[in-house]
């Protein structure tokens, strides 16, 4: 019962956190929204018993690139007047809305007809060590590459506008 409540909490969490990053404006907010997020994705690996992810998710996503991307957003000094002017930004929000409340109801009609049975979801391994490193390094070793790669394409990318803009003014 208290692990259910955890998991509805956790993911509303995720959700409210997942909808400021889409609707906020200014950069930072989206990026401490996003921390949101990332935080309440912990929690759900946490709930799953998935050690190393719920570890990995809080250092390496939430603390370390979160980090990075908050550090890079305030190196900009990205002020209100930057951004661009969105003048029709409520019509395209309540337009998604409109489109998504179809959507909704099937999932959560479709939801209600999954049959309520305890069932292990998961094997035993799931989550550890051994298992992630086998996955990653195995399967998935170019696209982790790769992921490396954008990360520090990003971060000079950021650093030499910085630059352009101090030398500019």
């Amino acid at each position: 019962m208290f692990s259910e409540g955890l998991f509805y909490a956790f993911s509303v969490l995720a959700v409210l956190g997942a909808l400021g990053l889409v609707l906020f404006r200014h950069p930072m907010r989206g990026a401490m929204s996003l921390v949101v997020t990332m935080i309440s994705l912990a929690g759900l690996y946490s709930l799953l018993s998935a050690k190393l992810i719920f570890v990995l998710q809080l250092i390496v996503y939430a603390g370390a690139i979160m980090s990075l991307i908050i550090f890079i957003i305030m190196f900009l000094n990205i002020q209100d007047n930057d951004l661009p002017v969105e003048e029709k930004r409520f019509a395209y929000t309540a337009g998604g809305i409109v489109v998504l409340i179809p959507v909704v109801y099937f999932l959560i009609k479709i939801a209600g007809t999954i049959p309520g049975v305890e069932a292990t979801i998961v094997g035993s391994g799931f989550g550890g060590i051994k298992e992630v490193g086998l996955v990653l390094f195995q399967d998935w070793l170019l696209p982790f590459e790769i992921v490396s790669l954008l990360l520090l394409v990003t971060l000079v990318g950021a650093v030499v506008l910085a630059g352009k803009r101090r030398v500019g003014k």
